[in-house]
C-alpha cells in the first residue's frame, strides 16, 4: 500500500516559500532530487495552492511540470475550487478522497505531497507517513512554513539520510 512522504527543500529558517508563495528563491539552488526519489513516487497530493502557484523552474524547459519535468504520472489536487478538466489531474473537495484517490493511483509507491497546508492536514489526520528533509542554504526570514501548526511535538525517528518516519 502506498505511503504518502511529505518530500521538500526549506530554507534553514524553516520556510519552503518566500512571502506570497514566492519560489524563485530556490532557482539558485535547484539541482536534481535524491536519486532513488522519483522512481519511488507513484502519484501527487497537491494542495490548490501549490497547483496555482509559483515555480522555481519559471522560465526554463520544466516550467509547470513536477520536479521541473524530471517526473510524470497523476496528481490529486485539493481542492473545493476544482477548474475545467486537467490531463493527468483528479481533483478532490475533502482529505479523505484525496489521499484515498492518490494511494489508489500511486500503487505500492508513495504519494508525494505538495503544499506545506496539504502536509499539515494530512500530518494532522494521522495519514502522513515519512518526511524527506531538504535544507537550503539561504535564511528567508519570512514566507510559508514547512508546517505551521499547534500542538503537541511530533517524533521521528530516522530512516535515511534527511529521511524520517512520523511515530504517532
Amino acid at each position: 500500500m502506498a505511503k504518502l512522504l511529505y518530500a521538500f527543500s526549506c530554507s534553514i529558517d524553516g520556510f519552503i516559500a518566500g512571502p506570497g508563495g514566492d519560489m524563485s528563491w530556490l532557482t539558485p539552488f535547484l539541482g536534481p532530487p535524491p536519486a532513488d526519489l522519483l522512481p519511488r513516487i507513484g502519484a501527487l497530493l497537491v494542495g490548490r495552492r501549490t497547483f496555482d502557484g509559483d515555480d522555481p523552474h519559471k522560465g526554463g524547459p520544466g516550467e509547470g511540470k513536477a520536479f521541473g519535468g524530471g517526473w510524470e504520472g497523476p496528481q490529486v489536487v485539493l481542492t473545493h475550487r476544482a477548474p475545467g478538466p486537467v490531463p493527468g489531474v483528479t481533483f478532490a473537495a475533502d482529505l479523505a478522497t484525496a489521499v484515498s484517490t492518490a494511494k489508489a493511483a500511486a500503487g505500492d509507491k508513495y504519494v508525494n505531497v505538495l503544499g506545506a497546508e496539504v502536509a499539515r492536514q494530512c500530518l494532522e489526520a494521522g495519514v502522513l507517513d515519512e518526511i524527506l528533509a531538504l535544507p537550503v542554504p539561504v535564511l528567508l526570514g519570512s514566507g510559508v512554513r514547512v508546517f505551521s501548526r499547534t500542538g503537541p511535538p511530533v517524533r521521528l525517528s530516522p530512516v535515511g539520510p534527511s529521511w524520517y518516519r512520523i511515530e504517532y
